[in-house]
């Protein structure tokens, strides 16, 4: 299953829709869906790696403007969607620690929190509810989100072939490893933060 799964996403990145599909997984994982854009931007830009800088910009545009999405939850409906949301997750009794480090460390924890595996969403969803500038959270998200998705796409410029010959070897291990590391963000989004 695993393997006709990977054929396909690897199949799918030729037709014309895959960058819209990448660009939706990426809107959307930003304010309110759970699977990371890394998801469809690995296999495609393997299939594809002369559009390895084009799937980069479209994943950060699209986080970015996911993002937005997420603030104004935070912002203007966080006391009916963005509470769901966060308790969804089971975050909701970290969201006054996180609030608290805007005020010291608001434009670190943007930066930090983009580049990792930790759900962008309850950055982008308590940027908002705390009220941080609209405009520098902006202008981080940018930062951040095109420094994760700019060097995926390096790395798998320059390192595709390997990689591609190593995931379709290894690819229970590999897909085990990419869910550790989703889960391992998720446990410390709970517990760390």
């Amino acid at each position: 299953m695993l393997r006709k799964l990977y054929d396909w996403v690897i199949a799918y990145s030729a037709r014309p829709s895959a960058p819209w599909a990448l660009g939706i997984v990426a809107f959307t994982e930003s304010s309110i869906f759970p699977i990371p854009p890394d998801v469809l931007q690995v296999p495609m830009t393997l299939a594809r790696p002369e559009k390895a800088w084009e799937y980069a910009l479209i994943a950060t545009l699209s986080s970015v403007a996911g993002g937005l999405v997420g603030y104004a939850i935070g912002a203007l409906l966080y006391d009916s969607l963005g509470q769901w949301l966060i308790n969804l997750y089971g975050y909701g009794a970290k969201v006054d620690t996180f609030r608290a480090a805007y005020a010291h460390y608001g434009h670190w924890v943007i930066l930090l929190k983009g580049l990792t595996p930790i759900p962008f969403k309850l950055v982008t969803i308590t940027s908002g509810f705390a009220d941080y500038n609209l405009f520098w959270f902006v202008v981080l998200s940018v930062i951040t989100r095109g420094a994760r998705f700019f060097l995926l796409a390096a790395l798998l410029r320059n390192f595709g072939p390997a990689a591609r010959n190593f995931i379709e070897k290894r690819l229970g291990l590999v897909t085990l490893g990419l869910f550790a590391v989703v889960v391992l963000g998720l446990l410390a989004a709970a517990y760390v933060i």
